[in-house]
């Protein structure tokens, strides 16, 4: 009874609601990298784990700062306005923290805004972060780099922590009305299983990545004294569940498994990869007691009008899976030749709509 008056504690922060009586068969297998998390980080790792039983939630990329046709709306997004409600989890990326804007083109003290209404409603906000080479100041895809000069000792170490530094002071940021920290996801680093971005395969070996990783973790939690974070990892995608863990950093520093796929969830013929890359995932995340996540995912420009009702649900729905991936993030919808969630008069909108109305599929709405 305790345990379970514990537990309901939890949940209410996380806005759900619960009665014991009601939740007797509740039994958390999971549990929260961070022995410190605060109370606020662990409802939103009880509501993720509460959420992961009902379906999948659908994200999208910047979902609320542009769309085809509009930009800088105080909170609209191109899914709202095809079928009456908004993603459940909304991605965004701090790539170029320390300016403006990032790397997409959104103000980061708009980010702030839009960050705490998604939390305000009920939804999940998770960050990535394109993090600019700190050798040379190019780009994340600039491969000229060092990993160990990032860290302790390097030559790079201190541009390295002034970058951290940045993160920290946005994360800080994020409060509610009552100016409590929100608790949000962090996904650094990810596709590092390719070879495009510096923290790559062409730039960094495994143990270099498992370095980079946990010092980053490291330092939120011990010199920043950040417990407010759920942390990510998602590679590019695999074949085995050797490839998967090459450059895991370790069972503590990760809470969510991920993966971002755009090849295999093409089309129909391809679709076994996407379900095989989940099947590894969903195993290893049972094995570990995470989560897991197909964390950024699309079809390009959705050529095929039924790519969600026929590719992308038939994905969430395989019985090949032990559960369901948390949520399947759909990338942004930054211009007609690049875009991957529908918007209206789109030729797709139709089968979204089924694809909503799907009692497997999680929004905004449904979370709350």
């Amino acid at each position: 009874m305790i345990r379970c008056l514990g537990l309901f504690v939890v949940l209410a922060l996380a806005g759900l609601i619960l009665s014991c009586n009601n939740e007797s068969n509740f039994d958390s297998q999971f549990r929260h990298s961070d022995k410190s998390a605060s109370p606020e980080s662990l409802a939103l790792f009880a509501k993720l784990e509460m959420l992961s039983r009902k379906g999948s939630m659908l994200g999208h990329q910047d979902a609320v700062a542009y769309g085809i046709g509009w930009e800088g709306s105080d909170f609209r997004s191109d899914i709202n306005d095809v079928c009456g409600d908004f993603p459940a989890v909304f991605g965004w990326d701090l790539g170029h923290i320390g300016d403006s804007i990032n790397i997409d083109g959104v103000s980061f003290e708009r980010m702030l805004y839009w960050a705490s209404i998604v939390h305000q409603k009920g939804g999940i906000n998770t960050y990535s972060w394109h993090a600019r080479n700190m050798h040379t100041g190019a780009s994340s895809w600039d491969l000229n780099t060092n990993i160990p000069d990032l860290l302790p000792g390097g030559e790079k170490h201190e541009v390295f922590l002034q970058k951290l530094d940045l993160l920290a002071e946005f994360f800080n940021a994020l409060t509610d009305s009552e100016g409590k920290l929100i608790p949000v996801i962090f996904r650094p680093y990810h596709e590092m299983n390719g070879h495009w971005f510096w923290w790559g395969t062409k730039s960094c070996t495994a143990d270099e990545y498992k370095n980079l990783f946990r010092f980053t973790v490291d330092y939120f939690r011990e010199k920043k004294q950040m417990h407010q974070l759920v942390y990510s990892y998602s590679t590019d995608v695999y074949e085995t569940a050797a490839e998967y863990l090459e450059f895991y950093p370790g069972d503590d520093y990760v809470d969510i498994l991920g993966v971002d796929d755009y090849k295999g969830i093409k089309s129909r013929e391809t679709l076994d990869k996407t379900i095989n890359c989940l099947s590894i995932i969903s195993k290893l995340a049972s094995e570990k007691n995470k989560l897991y996540t197909l964390s950024e995912t699309g079809f390009e420009t959705l050529s095929d009008s039924l790519w969600f009702s026929e590719v992308l649900l038939p994905v969430i729905a395989t019985s090949k899976l032990q559960t369901k991936p948390l949520w399947v993030l759909l990338w942004r919808n930054a211009r007609p030749d690049h875009f991957y969630a529908p918007y209206p008069g789109h030729t797709s909108v139709p089968d979204f709509i089924t694809f909503k109305n799907h009692p497997l599929t999680l929004f905004l709405n449904d979370i709350h």
